[in-house]
């Protein structure tokens, strides 16, 4: 069986008197993407904010690795090996590629004996900057400030970012938002690739892209789950259609 890397149990949050997410439940496994999908307003965004630890439940439980996570911070989900990309693009437009993955590497490598030393001189932050940059397919833009950067070079510098603290579960919020056909088919290339020893969530609105690289895919509509599973079952869900009014999937 595959191991679930990142869980929640009857997870909710609740502002005042909206409930935005209701008792939901939802299991990452190792080697597959779980793409996350609803209408707009379905409670997908704050499910991540809840699972990067960005916000606290109002009830239910997170688990990484089959242990309780209890009251996640971000900083603490991170050093458990939780990567996240946000809606907006959340890059350092003053720094270079390479800086922006550098800092990322350093946040999950701490040196703080290192008071003195420059932190051009980390070897390991450098080399995981150099990675995560070859692999999405930015080395060659390394040099070159995010600002300078085209949309989807800095929706592919956000992985890259992600992927510089060698994280094994990424919570990916709308990564094509704004792409072109041929951008939109990089990063979904990237994606399959990705998948490989880790567990991806993947929050889009692109049915033809879910449905091309979806392993699992769960449908929410007012903060809770309306269907989940495979994508030929979630496809032909009566519920499903209903509540997207006839949008194609």
């Amino acid at each position: 069986m595959a191991e679930t890397m990142l869980a929640a149990s009857d997870l909710t949050r609740r502002f005042g008197g909206l409930t935005a997410v209701d008792r939901v439940s939802i299991g990452l496994e190792r080697d597959a993407i779980h793409a996350l999908i609803g209408p707009n307003g379905a409670g997908k965004s704050t499910l991540i904010n809840l699972l990067a630890g960005e916000l606290q439940p109002s009830a239910g439980s997170i688990s990484f690795r089959g242990e309780p996570v209890p009251a996640g911070r971000p900083e603490r989900m991170a050093h458990l090996g939780i990567g996240r990309t946000f809606q907006r693009s959340n890059v350092f437009p003053e720094f270079t590629s390479f800086e922006n993955c550098r800092l990322a590497a350093q946040a999950r490598t701490p040196r703080p004996w290192a008071v003195f030393e420059p932190a051009l001189k980390c070897r390991q932050c450098n080399e995981a900057a150099e990675r995560s940059l070859a692999t999405v397919g930015l080395d060659a833009r390394r040099g070159v400030l995010a600002s300078a950067l085209s949309h989807g070079e800095r929706r592919a510098l956000e992985i890259a970012m992600c992927l510089a603290a060698d994280p094994c579960v990424l919570l990916l919020d709308e990564p094509l938002a704004g792409m072109g056909t041929e951008e939109s088919q990089r990063v979904l290339q990237l994606l399959r690739e990705l998948r490989r020893e880790r567990a991806i969530l993947l929050v889009e609105h692109d049915m033809d892209a879910v449905f091309a690289v979806a392993d699992v895919i769960t449908v929410m509509a007012d903060g809770a789950v309306l269907a989940s599973g495979p994508p030929d079952a979630v496809r032909g869900d009566s519920a499903v259609r209903q509540a997207y009014l006839g949008e194609a999937l």
